[in-house]
């Protein structure tokens, strides 16, 4: 049996798809609330094909529980946020897992971390964990990192088809935890230390970060001389080696927005380059507001209480608002008189001042739409923007006009 610690956007789907293909799952977390809705018959966050996956895992036995299970074998996915002056992770969470496990697991057990962790954090937090508890490490109790690969949206086929990384202190107890990932996965599975799997997650996400950096500090560039970093982007990437990602008005979510900052916290003199991406794709809602006032003043407005923001969450289609560049706006212009107007379909609950969740009473009620996250509706529904002024961000609109700006 499997226990499968934290159910929030990786650790519930992960539990869901092994259940579904005949793992015997149980998910804690110790959300009491959150484990009666899982109990109750329904899931915690809109996604993709969750639904469905969630009836075959109850079909097939999946259990929810506020309780750590003795078993041999726990899957550890919990958040791992960092401190925002020192840049270092913050395995609080992490750590608070393992000593949960440490006081009902079976000697033997392998602890898997999920969670995405900066390199050297297994050695530095978890294994005196285990050791405190009188264990001994290989022996006693087996560690393995496996960093989850999905993103919010399209959870359930990369569950499925996304490559994995294993690492393990020991090479067949790596084979054996492969093996548990193969009862879904159909990427390739690498077996590898655990140092390794730790940095390369990091580096993936620090990758896509300095790329999205790139392609916002093009855009400023352009800006301020008026070219077209879409058009120029777009024939640059025609170029067999070159592939430049797309400017937007910053980063959000829990990996690209956090990851790198890991790097930055354990390698401050090293990490010039990440320092600075980071610092660009933070500057992209100031950068986004400074746009709104500059739009406002060219076409006579006077009001912001007219302009709005469509979208809160960090990316289109999901209700994940994690550290996401709308919020960051509004954080940024919290002290102002008079405060934005917001609209996102996906968010039901009034997480912020002055939001809507009627788009069309939102539409009414503004001049000036800023396009934040490109959602279906809005997709969809450009029509029902015909007269207002747009600032795209998100580059929804295929050509601008009169009405319709870019970054």
């Amino acid at each position: 049996m499997i226990n499968v610690i934290g159910l929030g956007y990786i650790g519930l789907p992960t539990a869901l798809m092994m259940a579904a293909h005949g793992v015997e799952v149980v998910g804690t977390d110790y959300n009491k609330e959150l484990v009666d809705t899982l109990k109750s018959g329904r899931t915690t966050f809109k996604e993709d094909g969750l639904d469905e996956l969630f009836a075959k895992a109850v079909d097939s036995g999946i259990e929810f529980s506020t309780e750590y299970q003795v078993t041999d074998t726990y899957i550890v996915s919990v958040p791992t946020p960092y401190d925002k002056f020192s840049k270092k992770i913050d395995a609080c969470y992490v750590v608070s897992a393992v000593k949960s496990v440490m006081e009902v697991c079976r000697k033997g057990a392998v602890v898997i971390v999920e969670s995405t962790v900066s390199p050297g954090t297994i050695d530095k937090f978890v294994r005196p964990v285990i050791e405190e508890n009188g264990f001994v490490i290989g022996r006693d109790i087996h560690l393995v990192h496996a960093p989850e690969r999905i993103i919010p949206g399209n959870m359930i086929y990369e569950l499925l088809h996304n490559n994995r990384t294993i690492g393990a202190d020991d090479k067949e107890i790596g084979k054996k935890v492969k093996e548990l990932y193969a009862s879904f996965c159909q990427g390739e599975i690498v077996v590898t230390d655990i140092r390794t799997a730790e940095m390369t997650k990091v580096v993936e996400n620090t990758f896509r970060a300095v790329n999205i950096a790139f392609a916002n500090e093009l855009a400023k560039i352009c800006r301020q001389d008026d070219m077209d970093v879409y058009e120029i982007i777009k024939i640059c990437n025609m170029h067999p080696r070159v592939n430049i990602l797309q400017p937007g008005p910053g980063v959000g979510g829990h990996c690209i927005s956090v990851d790198p900052w890991f790097l930055v916290g354990d390698y401050p003199s090293l990490t010039k380059l990440i320092g600075e991406s980071m610092a660009v794709n933070g500057s992209m809602p100031d950068f986004v507001l400074n746009r709104i006032y500059t739009i406002m003043k060219e076409n006579g407005l006077t009001d912001i209480s007219r302009v709005g923001l469509y979208g809160l969450t960090y990316k289109e289609n999901v209700d994940d608002c994690r550290e996401s560049p709308a919020l960051q706006l509004l954080e940024n212009q919290k002290n102002s008189a008079v405060q934005l107007k917001v609209y996102d379909p996906y968010v039901s609950d009034d997480i912020v001042e002055n939001q809507y969740h009627d788009f069309d009473k939102f539409l009414n009620d503004v001049d000036l739409v800023v396009i934040m996250v490109g959602h279906n509706q809005i997709r969809e529904n450009l029509d029902k923007l015909d007269g207002k002024i747009v600032l795209d961000t998100r580059k929804v609109y295929k050509t601008a006009s009169d009405k319709v700006y870019y970054l």
